[in-house]
């Protein structure tokens, strides 16, 4: 008993302390993120954020700190850790990966880089099925990797071109040397199809882009496509590895597992534009699922569980949940994924359904669900097209608010969940953040708990031109909907692919991480950013003789006939069939572009052998040739 009381007075004394140096000195709210927004439940919610407020996040007293130069371009967001010795002295740590497959270890305040690592040889754009660009000139760490602070590591996925093939591997490295702490692991898997045939990983045409999951003792990562090429091979999938062996888990997730599909369409992507899976206190994983077959008759609950958001057990063996919207048909002919944004779980709610979650994808309604039971939706407001994911946060009122960010608007949605029906109300809006490239963008919450006048949005925008193409950060008051704060910071490579960028916000500080940049905002920053000059790689598919790359809108598709309108006005009519042969074909739609590459023949008719989405506005389309 005695050495209990005195461990429990040391323990008190030490509080104490760190109570004092928190108070006095530059550890006050050393807050890490370790994960993907934030928490497992994907709030992207900072509560402990102590110095920035509404009141002095402005542009006289905010602003660019320090920018640290990179070695490609990042789609991972930063993470942070505090307190670790490395070099022989303490810094906080800010750890960025990029495209190249390069892992840095950045002090958090000076921006110095610590530790550089290289994991390996990227993969090219030309190595990629139908040469996909919707990406940087190379695809390295792709995904947010995720921390595991207890065991001193961070896990990373890279992929990389070895002996003429690409190849994805998983790291666990060393936080404080940024070196392989077990051997990685080559990531493989197989499954079983409907007609008792094996189906193989195949690392050449799945993209692994959702942020990794660190939860029940596992490491977890979704699969999809590049560009929705190769979609006679491509399929979603869901793998888990025990965290500190790298073991894989004996069953994973292949979200497809028919033999056969009438378009030889299969898919059934698991991408969502980066988001990661959640999951919840039970351990259960939650995802959201793209498009598959274009005819619209292929969704099974069993064996094709496209169009849905999903939950799964810790172990991936067994569904839990599933909720398919009711148009499932339209949004796979249209390919109007609902899998474009990623699902959240909200913190616990009063009320009959403490447990809930909501997702949001191309077509823009916000679906609001019972995360028990995935097939009860209580509502669906509209909440603007979604390449993104939403964020969560408590009011001073203690009422729990969403936050969405479809199309160019900041929505904040009150959750009416303490009497009878869950539902959604809108509290604010501001409708003005930039965006060129496919519709939405990601946030970030900062607040002291709920003290009032300390909640602020944080906010990436994506470019509107291809030069410059500048991304900018938004501060936003959610209670009123006024922009606080905005500013130039940083820049992206290339605009066919789009700037999933998450704003990481600790301790006062805010990180951006964009093309070959990681920008540090805070108290006392200038306003203006100086930004290097935006490099320029050409990554048009190189044209067989006799072929053309053409970006145009579709005025009208009819079986395997489509007619575009050019950027300079000409009308140009296409036949989809070797596009369709070559698995390399998404459905042209009316009222959107295409990016069509072909012969013409004499009578003007072209041959199209890619026909691939482009961005609807046309500053993002690449030169005719």
């Amino acid at each position: 008993m005695i050495a209990k009381i005195r461990l429990r007075a040391i323990a008190a004394l030490g509080a104490c302390l760190a109570a004092a140096l928190l108070a006095n000195g530059p550890a006050e709210a050393q807050v890490n993120v370790t994960t993907y927004h934030n928490d497992n439940l994907r709030t992207g919610w900072n509560s402990s954020e102590t110095t920035l407020t509404q009141s002095n996040v402005t542009a006289g007293s905010f602003g660019l700190l320090q920018t640290v130069s990179l070695d490609d371009q990042v789609d991972a967001e930063p993470l942070l850790v505090n307190g670790l010795t490395i070099n022989g002295a303490q810094h906080n740590v800010v750890y960025v990966a990029t495209e190249n497959n390069s892992v840095y270890a950045i002090d958090a305040s000076s921006g110095q880089v610590l530790i550089q690592t290289n994991l390996g040889t990227p993969v090219s754009w030309e190595n990629l099925p139908a040469q996909c660009n919707n990406n940087g000139p190379e695809v390295g760490i792709d995904s947010t990797p995720v921390i595991d602070t207890t065991a001193g590591v961070i896990y990373v996925i890279s992929y990389v071109w070895q002996n003429n093939a690409a190849a994805y591997y998983l790291h666990e490295l060393s936080l404080t040397t940024l070196q392989d702490a077990v051997t990685p692991v080559l990531i493989s898997a197989s499954g079983l199809l409907t007609n008792g045939s094996t189906y193989q990983f195949d690392a050449g045409v799945n993209r692994q882009r959702p942020a990794l999951l660190l939860a029940n003792g596992t490491i977890y990562a979704g699969f999809g496509s590049f560009c929705d090429a190769a979609s006679n091979q491509s399929r979603g999938w869901l793998l888990g590895w025990q965290a500190g062996t790298l073991t894989p888990l004996a069953s994973n997730k292949i979200t497809d597992i028919r033999n056969a599909s009438k378009n030889d369409f299969f898919l059934t992507s698991i991408w969502m534009s980066g988001y990661g899976p959640a999951s919840s206190k039970s351990g259960s994983v939650y995802f959201v699922t793209a498009n598959s077959d274009y005819s619209g008759n292929s969704y099974n609950r069993t064996t094709n569980i496209e169009e849905s958001a999903a939950a799964i057990s810790a172990d991936l063996s067994t569904m839990e949940g599933l909720f398919t919207p009711g148009d499932h048909r339209a949004l796979d002919a249209c390919d109007c994924d609902f899998g474009s944004g990623g699902l959240m779980l909200l913190p616990d709610q009063p009320g009959k359904f403490p447990h809930l979650a909501v997702a949001s994808g191309k077509e823009g309604k916000l679906y609001l669900l019972d995360a028990d039971d995935l097939q009860k939706h209580f509502d669906a407001p509209f909440a603007g097209s979604c390449w993104c994911g939403p964020a969560y946060y408590q009011g001073s009122d203690g009422i729990g608010r969403i936050v969405s960010s479809g199309q160019t608007w900041v929505d904040v949605w009150q959750v009416a969940a303490g009497h009878g029906k869950p539902s959604l109300s809108m509290q604010s809006q501001y409708s003005n953040i930039a965006d060129g490239q496919d519709w939405g963008f990601f946030t970030s919450v900062s607040s002291n708990g709920t003290t009032e006048g300390t909640d602020i949005v944080w906010a990436v925008g994506r470019p509107t031109d291809n030069d410059p193409a500048y991304v900018d950060l938004y501060a936003v008051d959610p209670d009123n909907g006024q922009l606080l704060f905005s500013e130039v910071a940083g820049q992206w490579l290339n605009t066919t692919g789009n700037s999933n960028i998450v704003p990481m916000v600790a301790n006062g500080l805010v990180y951006v991480a964009s093309d070959q940049m990681l920008t540090i905002f805070g108290p006392g920053g200038s306003r203006k950013a100086t930004l290097p000059k935006i490099r320029f790689v050409d990554m048009r598919p190189r044209l067989a003789p006799g072929e053309h790359d053409i970006y145009g809108t579709v005025l009208a598709a009819n079986g395997l006939l489509a007619t575009i309108r050019e950027r300079k006005g000409g009308v140009l009519k296409v036949d989809l069939s070797d596009a369709v042969r070559n698995a390399n074909y998404v459905p042209p739609q009316a009222g959107h572009a295409v990016h069509a590459r072909g012969t013409i023949d004499k009578s003007g008719l072209m041959h199209a052998v890619d026909v691939l989405h482009a961005k609807d506005r046309p500053a993002m389309w690449p030169g005719d040739r």
